[in-house]
């Protein structure tokens, strides 16, 4: 009677109407649209569905059952390190539900798939004996690995859910409990190895020697036992292989998965389907994980601050990415105490840094200057100043490991916030420069400004100079990551066709900046080498000072004639490596530059319709990780159009600058890659990899050259049918003919097509009509 009445209240209702009365919230209207709902309720039951799973786990079951358990166990394991919540995949398993259902359990044998026989045999022992020791050491592993993740720099949802749903993955258990109960397992498989056949045995043997050097090796990573690590990672690899290898002899058991699993947890979401991955891909993911986790752990071979820093870099740029796991192992390198196994000391690490740039063989990193503690001393000073750039340099230079051993989009928005904390350490270095400079009596360097004055003339137009080295140090860290940003968003696809000619400018632009600021630091070093090697030389006409300065600096011992050699050397090195590279990179973005803006002249390029875009509007944001910066300054959007589309060169003119731009780059790619050795290139701790990325480099700089030849014959063709030269005809003319010729050409514009070669650098394919018309 009371649904009479509803329904015909109901039909009174216009149609969007809705009654409400006070007291029913919003709250309680979400809670009732949950309520019945199979993708919102989770104690929803379909028509004849049960409340709870009519699988029994301690079932005896067949031996290539117990192998397919396992390799279902080993699918949902790599799908939780791929991303997915534990909800959806280790928990859905029911022994894995079995085993973790007791209470907190803290004694191994707590943890079991119900009573057992006295004597378990056959099926049975197989299930209680072998799967559980698997299953066992499977959940610890989890442990490990959540432990290791949660403990380092990780952001939720976007590579790893930490969640555990108030479950103990036994945590207070330790690993060498799991590893007898391997031990045991495999002691069970000998004594009855008559029971099962040869092939199956096999099977079940290497997956339990897999999980139980995948649980020493994942504990050894707590512990940072390099050695043992090593060896370890390379049985997993060995054990996963095999394991791939006898795939076909198990069976696959119905039941033994469960999404209702989830109704135990507590978890305030919905239900969500079961994380599903094929066997291929779990053991192709775990055995990237045993590659990467081995080469993870080159980091502790400490060869240098910029050898660590570039093998850190293009570790991180591997393709596939290497796993969350590697990066937080990577992570606990940097930032753990050195007695805790850390990689190395902070301070240390700072100053070899400062020492390869800028500071070869110089006192002010001396740390005999900590130990004098004469208030008046030159040196008891320094040691503060220093001390304090420290204190402010620390958090930005660890910063920067941190914001590499994440993923590549996290990379970028990291780098975007860490530039400006650069730009203000690079302003409280030229204050902490100037104090220094008086400690140590540093002499400016004069610089004319008008070279034809003379007298009093020429002294009025020099300006000294001075090093500035901690600030140039700190300005040199920015420019690099300026490029990294620009460099990421090519990478991440973040840049429409028609903005590449200007991001690639811009690039080269940084590009030169830096290399200008190269120059100026490798000029102070040079000019401190040469002084100290004329002081270092016995000069009999030269008389001692008749009065000594007011407040002399009191110079340490001086560094012996040899390490202060190599110093020097190192630093030199390090900056014409680093002059070389930008100049490659520089010359490459030039040349792209121009070809971009050519395809947009010509209308090739494909640009989407911005009904209420507009050029400013896109430059400032994209520029906006560098609006802030005291240097360099962003340049207005007028100059920045003019130079990336000089409308005062003509088509064929810009095709001829990108061509010797483009000379230029391959001729320092070649030097790179054949007159430069790892100590050099600071790639001691991954030279392969170096040398691939140049590689790679080098293929793009030739693709583009392809490109540009295309593009050169198609104007060339133009001019032998027209029979015109260029300044015979006007620029409108010019470009009407030069858009005639271009319709016999095709561009095939594909994102993973230009980055084929380098992700950095895109390279566009550009074709005859003559060639492959469709889209690439």
């Amino acid at each position: 009677m009371a649904a009479d009445r509803a329904d015909a209240v109901v039909e009174t209702l216009r149609v969007g109407e809705l009654v409400k009365d006070d007291w029913f919230t919003l709250f309680d209207s979400v809670g009732a649209l949950e309520i019945m709902d199979p993708k919102m309720d989770s104690g929803y039951l379909a028509p004849g569905e049960t409340l709870e799973d009519e699988y029994e786990v301690s079932q005896a079951l067949r031996p290539e059952q117990v192998v397919g358990v396992m390799d279902q166990l080993l699918c949902l394991e790599a799908a939780w390190q791929m991303g997915s919540p534990l909800s959806q995949t280790v928990f859905t398993s029911l022994y894995v539900d079995k085993l973790l259902s007791s209470e907190h359990p803290t004694v191994l044998a707590r943890a079991d798939f119900g009573a057992p026989d006295e004597r378990p045999d056959g099926g049975r022992a197989l299930v209680h004996v072998v799967l559980r020791a698997y299953s066992l050491a499977l959940v610890k592993c989890c442990d490990f690995l959540h432990r290791m993740v949660a403990s380092e720099c990780c952001y939720e949802e976007e590579d790893f859910v930490s969640q555990l749903y108030n479950r103990e993955l036994f945590r207070d258990i330790p690993e060498e409990e799991m590893l007898q109960s391997i031990d045991a397992a495999l002691e069970w498989l000998d004594a009855d190895e008559d029971a099962i056949p040869t092939e199956i045995q096999s099977a079940l043997r290497c997956r339990l020697e897999f999980r139980r050097s995948f649980l020493q090796v994942l504990a050894s990573d707590h512990v940072r036992r390099q050695e043992t690590a090593l060896r370890l990672w390379g049985a997993c690899q060995h054990d996963l292989a095999s394991t791939a290898a006898s795939h076909g002899v198990g069976v696959h058991v119905p039941g033994a998965v469960s999404a209702k699993v989830q109704r135990k947890l507590a978890s305030t979401v919905p239900p969500r389907p079961v994380v599903e991955i094929s066997f291929a891909a779990a053991v192709d993911h775990l055995t990237r994980l045993c590659v990467d986790g081995r080469d993870v752990r080159q980091a502790q071979d400490y060869v240098g601050s910029n050898d660590l820093l570039t093998f850190c870099w293009l570790f991180q740029s591997r393709k596939p990415p290497p796993s969350v796991y590697t990066r937080a192992v990577l992570q606990s390198f940097f930032f753990e105490p050195t007695e805790a196994g850390g990689l190395h000391a902070w301070p240390g690490l700072l100053f070899d840094d400062l020492a390869e740039t800028v500071l070869p063989a110089d006192m002010l990193l001396d740390a005999r200057n900590a130990d004098v503690e004469v208030v008046q001393d030159a040196r008891h000073q320094i040691a503060i100043r220093m001390a304090d750039f420290v204190r402010r340099a620390r958090p930005c230079y660890q910063d920067l490991f941190r914001c590499i051993c994440q993923n590549r989009a996290r990379v970028r928005r990291m780098l975007c916030r860490s530039i400006a904390e650069w730009d203000h350490l690079q302003l409280d270095a030229e204050d902490i420069d100037q104090d220094l400079r008086a400690l140590t009596n540093e002499a400016a360097v004069v610089l004319v400004t008008d070279p034809r004055s003379a007298g009093a003339a020429a002294a009025a137009a020099s300006e000294p100079i001075y090093a500035y080295p901690l600030s140039s140090w700190a300005y040199h860290h920015k420019l690099r990551q300026m490029e990294w940003v620009v460099q990421l968003g090519f990478e991440l696809d973040l840049y429409q066709p028609d903005e590449l000619a200007g991001m690639y400018w811009y690039l080269q632009h940084i590009n030169r900046t830096r290399i200008h600021h190269l120059e100026r630091m490798r000029g102070f070093v040079a000019r401190k080498r040469t002084a100290l090697d004329a002081a270092a030389e016995p000069n009999p006409e030269r008389e001692p000072p008749r009065e000594p300065p007011r407040e002399p600096p009191r110079e340490p011992p001086p560094t012996p004639a040899a390490a202060r050699d190599a110093a020097f050397r190192a630093c030199l090195s390090f900056l014409r490596f680093s002059l070389l590279e930008a100049s490659a990179s520089m010359d490459f973005a030039d040349a792209l530059s121009r070809l971009y803006a050519v395809l947009a002249r010509l209308a090739l390029l494909p640009a989407p319709a911005r009904p209420y875009g507009r050029g400013q509007l896109r430059y400032l944001l994209r520029m906006r990780p560098f609006w802030a910066l005291s240097l360099p300054e962003l340049l207005p959007f007028e100059r920045f159009q003019d130079a990336v589309q000089r409308p005062a060169l003509s088509t064929p003119s810009m095709l001829a600058s990108a061509r010797h731009a483009l000379g230029r780059a391959r001729k320092s790619l070649d030097q790179l890659l054949h007159h430069t050795d790892a100590r050099t290139s600071r790639s001691r701790l991954c030279a392969s990899e170096w040398t691939a990325n140049v590689t790679r480099m080098m293929r793009a700089c030739i693709a583009a050259g392809i490109a540009l030849a295309t593009l050169e014959r198609a104007m060339a063709a133009m001019a032998r049918t027209d029979g015109m030269k260029e300044v015979e005809m006007g620029r409108e003319e010019e470009e009407k003919k030069m858009k005639e010729a271009c319709f016999a050409l095709v561009l095939h514009w594909n994102p993973l097509l230009a980055a084929a070669y380098h992700e950095w650098w895109l390279v566009p394919k550009i074709e005859t009509a003559a060639g492959v018309v469709r889209e690439g």
